[in-house]
């Protein structure tokens, strides 16, 4: 299908449909044979750094051709979400600002909040007096606010229902940073923003629910909401404006598979669009909530604490992946720093990695420290300077990129979504699993993936770090004799839980092929808690793990993109870069022998050896306190100085 006008941002997606359907000679519902299974997401940008607002429009149309790639309710215009995010629009808010017969201070100086308040006006002018009253307290000029003109009525039933009051903020910071010190503003920002929603929260009321910064910057800004893509360039009036001009403009069109529709979850996050699902995502948040106690910081000093809490268990996946994206880059990382820590390829067994052993020494260094955020598949990301995009190790949904003769930059989850004449294309292609590409908006250049990584990895000795510190546990023999009899072993497997289906077709076929058996996909069994029989604890984990639509996989079959190593001891604070970060023991499998687990015991990080055991005739309640038990004991040895 030809689009010929590149002007025209908000294309009539009832035509396309229709001519899906006479293309496939199929008169029924569209949605049967539309591809639905994954969130739109590009970006464009200007190499040259030439800001226009032919770059908003074409990502405005970009957005509406990704409109199959999201959801959509049933009243067939609430859209699960869609959102842009652009440089702040200087022109049109120095031309807004002298409307009001006022000056907008130098943008180096000017931080421009876009907010959802609640639509009940007495407390979004509470939620504003807070707001205020904090930035007041960290040395900020409030220079006032903006209503962002929006058309209503071209919103879907559900999506005007629950529309929030739409604002910005501005604020002037006239303190005095170090002029080398280039993300001073941006960090004053995000801590400023941390307290106004830590104080807003702890009103308790259910208004503050409502009450979200879609950003808080002084170079980016996203306009978002519970809209089909075609609705938001119409929705907001701004979009429209020929001032509104930007250097670049990611776009993300939501599929929710998680969390039910709502306006703050649209995407883009505040650094961050994604189309995938963060499969680890309880593991991801429990991590981050463990180590918060030992973040440290020069950048933060003792305001360190005013970050917490970094993630949030209500929040959507994407949310915490952008929240712990969001600090990272804060206290210092780069965006690519920070997801290659976040979201780090397979490097284990990654042949083109053998040229370049300084990456694989920064992975392998952070590998003990930050534990990878699996499945987002592709992620388009910008803090302003930077604009790029990157797949995850799996790389199982597409990334297209071009590069054109007038020096734009086009990556997309589509093919074609922003239409180029070949004639003006210099380069195209795709970025494979775990690769990345990025254009520096202030240097005019585009980073391809090992100058990218190399860049990072070369910045401190990592692997003089790991080779200094870190201790490898040698595999061990298996004992030649039995540490327990047959009744005794039969004895503790009943107990444990042990069925003969689990022995003689799951432990069985494990000792003797080495790998886990195959049986048909999917698992039919139900969830402990409603089945008539008792199940294994570790039944529990595996019905945690990828509770979403994919397959299930093992490092047997896929070794390119798996590992079972993983690291014991005590974890570093990964916002500081510190050889003794990389004092680890690490382990090939956690699937451990008598001989592996005594060297353990005996090593010299530390080992305590804590009881699981509980008494059934203790009733229901038996199993909580064991528990409660086990956590106090756990964390008496932790303060005793053990480490695992």
């Amino acid at each position: 299908m030809k689009h010929s006008n590149l002007e025209t941002p908000n294309l009539n997606v009832q035509t396309m449909q229709d001519s899906k359907q006479k293309d496939l000679g199929y008169a029924g519902q569209p949605w049967l044979v539309e591809e639905r299974d994954a969130c739109g997401v590009g970006f464009i940008a200007s190499q040259k750094g030439q800001a226009s607002h032919d770059i908003i429009q074409k990502a405005l149309y970009g957005l509406t051709c990704v409109e199959h790639r999201g959801g959509c309710s049933a009243d067939r215009d609430s859209g699960d979400g869609a959102g842009i995010m652009s440089a702040i629009p200087w022109t049109l808010l120095t031309d807004w600002f002298q409307s009001q017969g006022q000056t907008l201070p130098n943008s180096a100086q000017t931080g421009v909040g876009m907010l959802f308040l609640p639509a009940e006006p007495e407390a979004a002018g509470r939620s504003r007096k807070i707001a205020e009253t904090i930035a007041r307290e960290e040395g900020f000029k409030v220079l006032g606010w903006r209503v962002v003109p929006v058309k209503p009525e071209c919103l879907g039933r559900q999506a005007r229902e629950n529309q929030p009051q739409i604002e910005q903020f501005f604020l002037e910071d006239p303190q005095s940073h170090d002029p080398d010190d280039v993300h001073a503003l941006e960090r004053h920002l995000y801590l400023t923003r941390k307290r106004i929603e830590k104080a807003i929260a702890s009103l308790g009321e259910p208004w503050t629910q409502e009450f979200y910064f879609c950003s808080f910057s002084s170079r980016t800004i996203i306009y978002k909401g519970m809209v089909r893509s075609a609705v938001l360039g119409e929705f907001y009036l701004d979009l429209q404006n020929p001032a509104f001009e930007s250097v670049f403009a990611l776009y993300h069109r939501r599929f929710s598979t998680n969390t039910l529709p709502k306006w703050p979850l649209a995407q883009p996050m505040r650094f961050l669009g994604h189309n995938g699902e963060i499969n680890t995502l309880l593991g991801n948040v429990n991590w981050m909530v463990a180590r918060q106690t030992t973040l440290s910081s020069k950048r933060w000093g003792d305001r360190i604490d005013e970050l917490k809490p970094v993630v949030n268990p209500d929040n959507s996946d994407s949310a915490n992946l952008d929240n712990a994206m969001e600090l990272l880059v804060q206290s210092g990382r780069t965006p690519m720093a920070a997801l290659m820590m976040l979201i780090p390829e397979a490097y284990q067994n990654q042949p083109d990695l053998a040229d370049y052993p300084e990456i694989v020494d920064f992975y392998e260094y952070y590998s003990g420290l930050q534990e990878p955020w699996d499945g987002p598949a592709l992620v388009a990301f910008s803090d302003g300077k930077i604009v790029g995009a990157t797949l995850d190790r799996n790389g199982l949904r597409p990334a297209r990129y071009c590069t054109t003769r007038d020096g734009l930059i086009v990556v997309a989850s589509e093919a074609g979504s922003i239409p180029i004449n070949d004639a003006d294309i210099l380069s195209k292609g795709r970025l494979g699993p775990g690769q990345m590409i990025a254009v520096d908006l202030e240097r005019h250049e585009v980073l391809t993936n090992w100058d990218i990584k190399a860049r990072v990895a070369s910045q401190k000795p990592y692997g003089e770090w790991v080779k200094a510190n870190r201790v490898s546990l040698a595999e061990q023999p298996f004992l030649e004799t039995t540490l327990i009899s047959n009744p005794d072993c039969l004895r503790q497997q009943v107990a444990f839980g042990y069925s003969a289906e689990d022995v003689e077709m799951v432990i069985q076929a494990m000792a003797q092929e080495g790998k886990e058996p195959t049986f048909c996909m999917g698992d039919d069994i139900p969830l402990a808690v409603l089945s008539e029989k008792s199940h294994v604890l570790y039944d529990y984990f595996k019905q945690r793990f990828a509770q979403v639509t994919n397959p299930a996989i093992d490092p047997l079959r896929e070794k390119l993109v798996m590992s079972l190593s993983i690291s014991l001891g005590r974890r570093g604070n990964f916002l500081e870069r510190q050889a003794e970060a990389a004092r680890l023991l690490k382990l090939e499998s956690p699937v451990l022998n008598e001989s592996e687990l005594e060297f353990i015991r005996q090593s010299e990080f530390g080992a305590a050896t804590l009881s699981t055991l509980f008494a059934i005739a203790d009733g229901p309640s038996g199993l909580r306190q064991a528990v409660e038990r086990l956590c106090a004991e756990a964390t008496a040895a932790v303060q005793a100085g053990q480490s695992i």
